[in-house]
């Protein structure tokens, strides 16, 4: 279980790691809203922990944007905000559970592991993700356009995955490497473009609409061609 934890004040941060640490559970920390943004947007997280007075982006605008780009990691606010006004901000927000500060460390678990296994239950039932008529089932590990069986190795499959992950953000070819094969980038190859036309040959090349975009000098994108 990844964990990322947003939370201002360092030794609660420190202390919330250590904790979830011993349920061999990998933790990251952001120390503001900003900070917690780019972390959500850029890496998977099983689960997000946050606090609501945060600098920069508080709280209960954090969790709006992440819902904004389509980002449904199960959020878990921990605050010392607690009227029912606050908790209606916080659901209203986009969280899936609010815990009061102070609290018992292990209701804390016991939230997170609950809303884990809400999330592992809805995956195993609905792993498919979707753009346009391309369909990526993660069960099966099968692609489909348009009704047809489309036959990938199983980098292609990776890479196609990480894409429809992060749909309407340019991805680099840096977090290509690092993200999808976890190996460092070599600026002096070309690999990463010969795979990404590996791809685009089997997802776009028999379609009128094209799903798969470069973005010169940045990256590669993946759209609906009516996505602005």
């Amino acid at each position: 279980m990844k964990v990322l934890v947003v939370e201002d004040e360092p030794k609660l941060a420190g202390f919330i790691k250590k904790g979830l640490e011993e349920q061999s559970w990998e933790v990251e920390v952001a120390y503001d809203g900003q900070v917690g943004s780019s972390f959500a947007l850029s890496n998977h997280y099983d689960v997000i922990v946050l606090d609501v007075n945060l600098p920069k982006i508080n709280g209960f605008e954090l969790a709006a944007l992440l819902r904004k780009e389509n980002i449904t990691t199960p959020i878990l606010m921990l605050t010392a905000l607690g009227t029912l006004k606050d908790k209606i901000n916080g659901f209203d927000s986009g969280a899936d559970d609010y815990l009061v500060k102070p609290f018992e460390f292990q209701e804390l678990i016991i939230r997170l592991r609950a809303l884990q296994k809400r999330t592992s239950d809805h995956k195993q039932t609905q792993n498919v993700l979707r753009i346009a008529d391309l369909e990526l089932d993660l069960n099966e590990r099968i692609a489909r356009r348009a009704g047809s069986r489309i036959e990938l190795t199983a980098k292609e499959f990776g890479l196609l995955e990480y894409l429809m992950r992060n749909r309407g953000r340019v991805v680099s070819r840096v977090d290509i490497a690092e993200k999808v094969w976890d190996i460092h980038f070599d600026t002096g190859t070309n690999t990463i473009d010969v795979y990404v036309n590996f791809l685009r040959k089997k997802v776009d090349k028999n379609f009128p609409a094209k799903l798969i975009h470069t973005v010169v000098g940045m990256g590669y994108i993946m759209k609906e061609p009516k996505e602005s």
